[in-house]
């Protein structure tokens, strides 16, 4: 007699036997202790520049692309983002998830004071 012996003579209770590890398996699914995606947060500065009556165009050739050079140079930085309108410019600035973000807006800061210096 081997193992599998019982469950072929007993159909029905080998069935509500499964059905039964089935639904305890879906209760003890819901209760599992971990999340879909780990909360965490990403060392993000966002950096605003105005010049009123330019173009799309002009923002991004005098005002964002020197800014995006010297914060590009900045340890630590994983994407810059920047998003130009008329007399506006944004440049969204994403730091390693590990990088202080104290640190990073004194950075950012030099950064932008130095381009400051480049820009007509």
């Amino acid at each position: 007699m081997g193992f599998s012996t019982p469950f072929i003579l007993r159909p029905v209770a080998t069935f509500l036997l499964s059905l039964g590890l089935l639904l305890a398996g879906a209760v003890a699914y819901r209760f599992l202790p971990v999340a879909p995606l780990p909360s965490m947060d990403i060392p993000t500065i966002v950096v605003f520049a105005s010049r009123p009556g330019a173009d799309p165009e002009t923002m991004a050739t005098s005002i964002a692309s020197p800014l995006e050079r010297r914060l590009g140079e900045i340890a630590g930085v994983t994407e810059i983002t920047s998003t130009s309108a008329i007399g506006a410019a944004t440049i969204v600035v994403q730091f390693d998830v590990d990088r202080d973000i104290n640190g990073a807006a004194h950075d950012v800061q030099a950064a932008i004071n130095a381009a400051t210096t480049d820009l007509p």
